[in-house]
């Protein structure tokens, strides 16, 4: 009886132990790692919607690109004069500054003339002796000659006053030729402008020692700016004067210009193998400041061609793709790039787009391929108000 009551016991024991250890196997199943439950829901989680306004997409269509040989270069005044010193002297003044706008015969600069006044003067003495020496040697002539006619006189004494007439003669011209040079050289201590225009470069002091050939000062003419350009000399069988020119200015991002070839150079530069040419802006249109750099076409043709801007084509190393959305999606675009305008910073897309297709205008780089996108509509007046409140 004893015995039977033990087995039962154990029995009972082992269904319990058994029992236990298959809950304990059951919650141990129900409870998963929550690492693993992040990675599944992301896994599973859709991606996230991309908030786009109407000014983020750019719909592309043909537009005219200008085709022709690159040209660059800079913004020129015609007329421009580098005033140098033509003596040595000291500078004892400056009138014009930089900016002033100066007329013909305005004076610029003026350079000490104390020793070239003395000099002047002392050419003028000697000028006038060597009027009155002249004189009288052709008074004594004369008598001398009236007194030969009437024998009371040699032949000899006619020669030697003829003879003193003469190197009179000689003296006067040099002292009048010294006296127009030291004249002259009085009217280079004041340099004065050649035509009006503007002072762009003034380049002394008062107090300044102006050595013979250094420069001055600078003027130009603000009205008759054109465009000095240089082309590759590969290209210049393709240009000719009088073929329309459009180009951009450093500092007129926004302008385009255009012109007209003027002069084409018969040379090329030995060193950089280019062709200097010559554009004259369209009336009315040159900028007033000398010196900006400039670039463009010369348009020797004209083409329809897909076009994009710069910031609108992403890179990958040496490949190139775009952005397109379709279907509420992002599309990874890859694309062939054709020649660049210098004009505008655009890209001529040879391949990989449509005419009508909407890219985004400046992606960024955290997109991937196949993003769902949620175009936002273009406010109305009202909404548009209520907003900027």
């Amino acid at each position: 009886m004893l015995s039977r009551r033990f087995v039962a016991s154990r029995s009972t024991s082992i269904a319990a132990a058994v029992a236990l250890a298959l809950a304990a196997a059951t919650l141990a199943g129900c409870q998963k790692p929550a690492g693993a439950t992040g990675a599944a829901d992301a896994a599973s989680a859709p991606s996230v919607t991309l908030q786009i306004a109407p000014e983020d997409v750019l719909s592309v269509g043909l537009q005219a690109h200008a085709a022709g040989p690159v040209i660059t270069g800079s913004v020129q005044p015609e007329r421009r004069a580098d005033l140098r010193a033509e003596l040595s002297a000291v500078v004892l003044q400056v009138l014009k500054e930089n900016g002033e706008v100066v007329h013909k015969g305005d004076l610029l600069v003026r350079l000490d003339d104390t020793s070239i006044r003395d000099s002047l003067q002392s050419a003028q003495e000697a000028s006038r002796a060597a009027a009155q020496a002249l004189d009288q040697a052709q008074r004594q002539y004369a008598r001398v000659k009236t007194l030969q006619a009437e024998g009371m006189s040699s032949q000899q004494a006619l020669d030697d006053a003829e003879v003193r007439r003469n190197t009179a003669q000689s003296d006067r011209v040099a002292a009048d030729s010294r006296t127009v040079a030291a004249r002259q050289q009085l009217t280079r201590t004041e340099v004065r402008a050649p035509f009006d225009g503007v002072v762009s470069d003034r380049k002394v002091s008062a107090g300044d020692t102006a050595a013979i050939g250094k420069e001055l000062v600078k003027v130009i003419a603000p009205d008759s700016m054109r465009f000095e350009g240089l082309v590759s000399a590969d290209r210049i069988g393709e240009i000719s004067v009088g073929q329309p020119v459009q180009f951009r200015v450093n500092g007129f991002e926004h302008t385009d210009f255009t012109g007209k070839v003027r002069h084409v150079d018969a040379a090329a530069d030995s060193v950089t193998r280019q062709v200097a040419i010559i554009v004259d802006f369209a009336p009315g249109t040159a900028p007033k400041t000398s010196n900006l750099y400039a670039e463009g076409h010369v348009a020797t043709g004209t083409s329809q061609a897909l076009v994009l801007p710069e910031a609108t084509i992403a890179r990958e190393g040496d490949k190139a793709f775009v952005w397109r959305v379709a279907g509420g999606k992002l599309h990874k675009a890859p694309v062939t790039l054709g020649e660049r305008d210098s004009r505008r910073g655009e890209f001529v897309i040879t391949t990989g787009i449509a005419a009508g297709d909407q890219l985004l205008r400046a992606p960024g780089s955290t997109l991937v391929d196949g993003q769902r996108v949620a175009q936002q509509k273009a406010p109305t007046g009202a909404a548009s108000a209520a907003a900027g409140a």
